[in-house]
């Protein structure tokens, strides 16, 4: 698959400190785990940010699980990319030109992640069942700007089931499997932005 090469799945922050700390946090990390299985069965890279580790904690442990080998990068900044570390390991070495974003927190990681992807000439996906924040307004409102800058907003489903294209791909009865097993997880995202 051509986009496999140049796409990558970033999950940002999904630490039990924060997932606590927003409403919908258990379903954020089921979402999350339903992204990083999908993007391992279409054959995308992924790779997880935390924030402050050494005081906030790692990563969800089964998220990682999820993803044997995945580089995971500690920041301090806001923004993925502001980080020196991050954007060099995603934009030179990997030169990704489409990031497909999920975790926490819409109006701040997530935000300033989203825009400065956009300068650096990247596409961005925002998984939109699997962002959360603290404030479902706050999200709403940083949502709306990011559409305005060019970010795509689309459910994970939707966005796994076009990298298939169709049927005859080869994970596509594992992507179902993958549906199916999660189906109670569906439902309105407005409480979990």
């Amino acid at each position: 698959m051509s986009e496999a090469a140049t796409t990558l799945l970033l999950v940002v922050d999904l630490q039990p400190a924060f997932l606590d700390a927003i409403p919908g946090g258990a379903r954020t990390l089921r979402r999350a785990a339903f992204a990083v299985a999908a993007a391992q069965g279409v054959g995308l890279p992924v790779a997880f940010t935390e924030q402050v580790p050494a005081k906030l904690g790692p990563t969800a442990p089964a998220l990682l699980r999820l993803a044997p080998g995945a580089p995971v990068f500690a920041k301090e900044t806001f923004s993925a990319l502001a980080d020196e570390a991050v954007r060099a390991a995603l934009l030179d070495e990997r030169r990704i030109d489409h990031l497909l974003l999920c975790g926490i927190e819409t109006p701040i990681c997530i935000h300033q992640t989203s825009l400065d992807a956009r300068r650096a000439g990247i596409e961005v996906t925002l998984l939109s069942d699997v962002i959360g924040a603290r404030r479902a307004d706050d999200a709403e409102v940083c949502l709306s700007a990011l559409r305005a800058a060019g970010v795509h907003v689309m459910p994970s489903e939707t966005v796994f089931y076009s990298l298939l294209q169709d049927s005859c791909h080869p994970f596509f009865r594992g992507l179902t499997a993958l549906v199916k097993a999660r189906a109670g997880d569906h439902g309105s995202t407005g409480s979990n932005l």
